[in-house]
Formats: C-alpha cells, sequence, structure tokens
C-alpha cells in the first residue's frame, strides 16, 4: 500500500529572512539524502519533493462558476506543507516507521495518509 509522508514545519508557513546557517542548512540536506537513501535501500521509495514556502502560493477557488485567485495559502497556519514522500509500506505501522525515521519529525510534525486505491485506474486523473 502506498503512503504519502507530508512534512510540516514551521519554517515553511513563515519564512525567516535571516539567511541560514550554512553549516546548518548543509546537515539539514544530508540528513534528508541519508533519509531519503534509507527508503531507496528498503524498497520503500516512490517519489519526494521539497515545496517553496507557503509565502510562494497560489490558491483557487471555484465560486457560482467564477474563478478566484488568492496570493498565499488557503488559510493561516503555525505550520505549513514543506515537501513530502510517496512511500510504499506492507501497513500503516510500516509507514508509521519510517515517517518517525524522517529528519522533519524532529522540528515539525508528519503527517501519514494512505493513498486512495481507485481499483487500477491509475489515481483519481487515470
Amino acid at each position: 500500500m502506498q503512503y504519502a509522508i507530508l512534512i510540516y514545519d514551521e519554517g515553511t508557513a513563515d519564512p525567516s529572512t535571516i539567511p541560514d546557517d550554512p553549516a546548518a542548512s548543509q546537515r539539514t540536506i544530508g540528513e534528508y539524502d541519508a533519509y531519503t537513501g534509507m527508503l531507496r535501500d528498503r524498497g520503500a521509495y516512490r517519489a519526494g519533493e521539497a515545496l517553496q514556502p507557503a509565502t510562494t502560493a497560489t490558491t483557487i477557488r471555484i465560486r457560482d462558476g467564477e474563478t478566484l485567485t488568492t496570493d498565499g495559502p488557503f488559510a493561516e497556519t503555525k505550520e505549513a506543507l514543506g515537501g513530502f514522500y510517496l512511500v510504499e509500506a506492507s501497513d500503516l505501522d510500516e509507514a508509521l516507521q519510517l515517517a518517525a525515521a524522517c529528519p522533519g519529525a524532529r522540528y515539525g510534525s508528519i503527517e501519514v495518509r494512505p493513498i486512495l486505491d481507485f481499483g487500477g485506474s491509475g489515481g483519481a486523473a487515470g
């Protein structure tokens, strides 16, 4: 079964104007590289990406046939989605174990959500 590992953190919701410490940034990148490597080695990795901060988002709503766009995220929040992994796991327990190993769990929160199976149709749009 596939699961989305959704990585939330405060820095993505409200990015600091203070430049990152290069050593700390390199350490974090190294931790994520090692985590991605572990997922690949286990055969669990399906996809993953980091996202730009929530301040770069545009939200779209269609109301009464009119398309409305708003700069920024759907709602103000203390933490925002900063990235994700799509993993293959035998069950929720294994998915939670994989999520707990994610570096982001130490400074933000990780949401684990099963992928909805549309019966082999290739997904919602397939």
